[in-house]
Order: C-alpha cells, then sequence, then structure tokens
C-alpha cells in the first residue's frame, strides 16, 4: 500500500514541478516584465525625441538660448549666462532699436565666410546649440545696438560720450569704469545695418574692430538672429535684459528719415 500510495502521488502532477500547466503561460509570466521593461524605454526614448523636436521647433522659429561664451557684455550678461533670445521680436514688421541686446550671425561682418566643413557635425553642433547645451557658433555674437540705418554716430564729445545724431547718450549700461571708447571715430551707419558695442567696451571685439574691413564693421539687419530679452540661467540671475535706456530711446532721429533702418 505504501508503495503503491507512492507510486500515485508521483503520477501525479504537483504544483512545484510545474508540469501540467500550459507552457505559453509560464513563458508569458517571466516575460512579461522584460517586455513591461522594453516598452517603458520605448516610450521613454519616443518622449525623448518628441521632446527634443519640440524645443529645436520653438528654438528655431520663436526662443533660443544663447550661452554667453565672453565677457564683452559684462556687467548686463555675464560668463556661462544662458540668455533666451526673442526671435519674434522683429518678424512682423518692428526693426532694432538702440539699446537693443541682439544676437546676430556675423558671416560677412564680423567673421570672414568659410568653407562648409563636416555637415553631420555642424548639425549636431546646431542641435546643442540651439537647446543651449552646447557653445554658440563661433559665427554668432551679442551685442548693444548703438546706431542705427541713417544714424550719425560720433566719439566722443568733450564729455568723453558718444553722440548720436548730435544728441549726447547716457550708457549706464556700461562696466564701471570703461570709458564709451578709447577709439575715437565718425560714421553714418547705412540703411539696413547696425552699428554694434560690447558694454564692456575694453573687452569688446565690436563694430569699432571692423572699421577698416569689407562692411565697415557694420551688421545688416537681416542678419540679426533676435533680442535677447530674457536671462534664463544660472537662477540667481533670472530676470529681463536691460535694453532701452530713456537717453537712448529719445536720441533724435536723422534728418533723413531712415532712423531704423
Amino acid at each position: 500500500m505504501d508503495t503503491e500510495a507512492e507510486l500515485t502521488q508521483r503520477g501525479h502532477s504537483s504544483p512545484e514541478s510545474g508540469e501540467g500547466r500550459p507552457r505559453f503561460a509560464l513563458w508569458g509570466r517571466r516575460a512579461l516584465p522584460g517586455w513591461r521593461v522594453f516598452l517603458t524605454l520605448r516610450g521613454a526614448a519616443a518622449l525623448g525625441v518628441l521632446c527634443t523636436g519640440f524645443l529645436l521647433l520653438v528654438s528655431n522659429f520663436v526662443v533660443q538660448p544663447f550661452q554667453i561664451p565672453s565677457r564683452s557684455m559684462e556687467p548686463t550678461l555675464q560668463v556661462g549666462d544662458r540668455v533666451l533670445v526673442n526671435k519674434l521680436a522683429y518678424r512682423f514688421g518692428d526693426r532694432p532699436k538702440r539699446g537693443d541686446v541682439v544676437v546676430f550671425d556675423g558671416t560677412g561682418s564680423f567673421v570672414r565666410e568659410r568653407p562648409e566643413g563636416n555637415p553631420i557635425g555642424e548639425a549636431l553642433h546646431g542641435a546643442a546649440s540651439a537647446l543651449g547645451i552646447g557653445e554658440p557658433s563661433e559665427t554668432d555674437f551679442v551685442k548693444r545696438v548703438v546706431g542705427v540705418g541713417g544714424d550719425d554716430v560720433v566719439c566722443c564729445d568733450a564729455g568723453g560720450r558718444i553722440k548720436v545724431n548730435g544728441v549726447p547718450v547716457e550708457e549706464p549700461y556700461l562696466y564701471p569704469g570703461d570709458a564709451p571708447s578709447k577709439v575715437p571715430f565718425r560714421i553714418v551707419v547705412p540703411l539696413g545695418t547696425l552699428w554694434v558695442m560690447g558694454d564692456h567696451r575694453s573687452q569688446s571685439r565690436d563694430s569699432r574692430d571692423h572699421l577698416g574691413e569689407p562692411g565697415g564693421g557694420m551688421v545688416p539687419v537681416e542678419k540679426v538672429i533676435g533680442r535677447a530679452d530674457w536671462i534664463g540661467w544660472p537662477v540667481s540671475r533670472w530676470g529681463s535684459t536691460p535694453t532701452t535706456p530713456a537717453a537712448t530711446a529719445s536720441t533724435a532721429t536723422p534728418s533723413s528719415g531712415g532712423g531704423h533702418g
């Protein structure tokens, strides 16, 4: 009896052995966590691609982060600041004004045209720059508009100030201790172009440094990427970027009628 009972018990499937269960159910239970992980990773990757695409779309047409690489705009902008460039500022008929802080492509005005490099590398670098996580392009610059098309800009008057259309310009944004310019100049800004300078005049390579070059240091308005309206990073410097001081905004318009180029 004991032997028969033992054989009978062995003949039945035990829950622990797994025999007698449908094999697909066992495989499914073991594999389901793996599929869940796969689907979760695939969903996260798809979400990441969508978010990146959305950010690139926004940066191309609306607002683009721009990393400040030098001291040329101190104290207004400091090295490492991420400014948010308003790309809609001049899209609907408005033009850059005196006092605006603008980001522009300096190709042909501040830097010479260069042969095209590796398109893939340039595309990746451009995407990183557009997202604000990479160094800005070597052809992109941030400066303040001092003169617009038709303006007569002179440095300097008896008080050491720049004059625009005969009116001395107060520049409270200048780096403490800096003179408006140690290089004397007098230029008439051609229509459709801008005369731009950094706020840290002694550390800025701007329109003054390109006077003797083709274009004379003038930046074509169509090369302006947008207006640097806000500081987005670091958090301690959140806020809008000072743009047009009252003294600059009230500067007389030239009689030629081309005040904003």
